[in-house]
């Protein structure tokens, strides 16, 4: 028993002390054997009575295996200290010092075996298994970690690995189990200074001993998980890279724009991505630049830009190195800007248009006068027809200039807007006129059937700037000789007006976002998405409401219809009294 004891520092130091190393074991346990075997095994063996040859208080004959079992454990243990302190261990001896360490997590290191899938796992365990018995092993891990039956991300292989080292070890013993996963299922030599731990793996054992970490490293354990969940909630695209390329975090956001979940691509390499995304992101990654702005990709058949940034994980907490990576969505901002370019280059047409139409009303004028004249300087029937004609040619010219003009003028709103009565009748034959003067759709018949007499309190131009984006909508939509109808009638309070196109009507899954900025259901480029966006705006400032039904024929399928309800114009039956003006 005595002799036993002595292996009892080692024993002890390897579960609570990782400091301890192998020489000071060894010197330790040869120390305290040597005094054993002096003070125990020789007197022992040869009869020899130590207290009568050592001056020590004991009498003689007294049993002292007690004594010189203490004095033999002390010197163990301070030789054991004292060389484990001056002498340092290896990183072999940390690192296994640190597995059998009570409370210790498993923190192997990140680094890339020579099998890249697990069919190459049943490959290199064919050799000392047998195939049948390679596949059945590796088969039955994957079960065992819900992996799918190929697997090649490099995290999930390391995972595999030690599943399969685990279930050896049942079947063959630790030794052996190990002996075999170590030389058939190898890594790569490094090729740099080092490699960093597996995060993934600490984080995944740190999970499994959540509810048994207490006091100070519960806390810690708390505070990691609080900076992992901003990190994931974060509303900024980001992922982290290591040096070697593998994705060690994914958060939510960059799963929504990608469209990838964090579980697919956690642990795999950048280039393991679709293709865009791992063209775009392991080039920059790769490169030199930190920066890069308004880079275009192409997402679900949609343009998209997207702002880059990188920044380098490096210092003393971080000697494995990698990178973070932040992707920013500036679609729509681009988009903003780009209507916003188009919006001047409209208001510099407008106020072009505007200066055209009055220089041109000018001689025409002029034209009318002189047909004016005509008809008083003669009697000829001939002469006077064609005077009429003039005249009517050139008042339609001057309605024509005189919408221009009004339409140039719409989105002027530095005042407040002060509601007067509109006229109906005349805002659709107005945008009628305007869309008239486009070379788009001139096979689409529009008919005007509001009532002459239905008005609304309203903006006139900008109840103009609404009929001219429904009615440009219906004439997009409407096939060549389609006929696009606006009717309307009063219903108590409100007018109700209806614009019904013979088109092949808006998708159900559409219907909810018709209305929402830069949505738009027509092909890229014919469209901004802005339209219906700024015709509910608008309707909404009059206090009315806009309903869209598609089809507008159930039983063809076809059409669609877009139904406007307004506050309804009725005058004052006292004569003199203004009409009701709303602010």
């Amino acid at each position: 028993l005595s002799g036993t004891l002595q292996l009892l520092p080692g024993a002890l130091g390897v579960i609570y002390w990782p400091e301890g190393n192998r020489r000071g074991l060894i010197s330790g346990l040869l120390t305290g054997l040597a005094i054993w075997v002096l003070t125990m095994v020789l007197p022992f063996s040869h009869g020899i009575d130590l207290t009568a040859l050592l001056p020590l208080p004991i009498a003689p004959g007294y049993d002292t295996w007690d004594l010189f079992t203490f004095i033999s454990l002390t010197a163990n243990i301070t030789v054991f200290a004292l060389v484990s302190i001056l002498s340092p261990a290896s990183p072999e001896e940390n690192s296994a010092a640190q597995a059998c360490s009570v409370g210790a997590l498993s923190r192997p290191q990140r680094r890339e075996l020579l099998a890249a899938s697990s069919n190459e796992f049943v490959q290199q365990l064919a050799e000392p298994l047998g195939i049948s018995v390679a596949r059945r092993e590796v088969e039955r891990a994957l079960q065992q970690l819900k992996l799918p039956n190929v697997e090649f991300r490099p995290y999930q292989l390391r995972r595999l690995r030690d599943q399969i080292e685990a279930n050896l070890s049942g079947l063959l013993g630790p030794s052996v189990a190990r002996d075999i996963v170590k030389r058939h299922l190898g890594f790569k030599p490094l090729t740099h200074g080092g490699t960093g731990q597996d995060i993934r793996y600490v984080e995944r054992a740190l999970g499994d001993y959540q509810n048994q970490l207490t006091g100070l490293a519960g806390e810690l354990d708390n505070l990691r998980r609080h900076y992992r969940q901003t990190l994931q909630n974060l509303p900024i695209p980001a992922c982290s890279v290591g040096e070697d390329g593998e994705i060690l975090m994914w958060n939510h956001a960059i799963e929504t724009l990608t469209g990838i979940a964090a579980d697919e691509v956690v642990g795999a390499r950048l280039v393991a991505l679709p293709e865009h995304w791992h063209t775009l992101l392991d080039d920059f990654n790769r490169g030199d630049e930190l920066h890069r702005y308004k880079h275009r990709l192409d997402l679900r058949g949609k343009p998209h830009w997207l702002n880059l940034r990188k920044a380098a994980l490096s210092g003393p907490d971080h000697p494995e190195g990698g990178s973070i990576i932040l992707v920013e969505d500036q679609t729509e901002t681009r988009l903003l800007e780009d209507e916003l370019m188009h919006s001047e280059r409209l208001a510099s047409v407008g106020r072009l248009a505007a200066g055209v139409a009055h220089e041109i009303g000018n001689p025409v004028t002029g034209i009318s006068s002189l047909a004016q004249n005509l008809k008083l300087e003669t009697d000829d029937p001939s002469i006077l027809e064609t005077a009429d004609q003039i005249q009517q040619q050139t008042r339609r010219v001057s309605a024509i200039l005189q919408s221009l003009m009004n339409f140039a003028r719409t989105g002027n709103h530095a005042h407040a807007n002060r509601y007067e009565p509109v006229n109906l009748h005349r805002c659709v034959a107005e945008s009628i006129n305007l869309l008239s003067l486009s070379d788009k759709g001139m096979g689409i018949e529009y008919r005007n059937e509001c009532p002459e007499g239905l008005q609304v309190l309203g903006d006139e131009q900008r109840l103009v700037q609404v009929f001219v984006n429904l009615l440009a909508n219906a004439r997009d939509a409407s096939p060549d000789g389609g006929t696009i109808v606006v009717s309307g009638n009063a219903d108590g309070y409100s007018a109700i007006i209806e614009v019904i196109d013979e088109g092949s009507g808006i998708p159900a899954d559409s219907l909810d976002h018709i209305f929402e900025p830069f949505y738009t259901t027509k092909a890229p480029n014919k469209g901004t998405g802005l339209g219906l966006s700024l015709v509910y705006s608008i309707v909404e400032e009059h206090y009315g409401n806009i309903q869209v039904d598609s089809p507008a024929q159930p039983e063809t399928g076809r059409g669609t219809c877009v139904r406007l309800r307004l506050p309804a114009y009725e005058p004052e039956p006292e004569s003199g009294q203004r009409p009701n003006q709303r602010s």
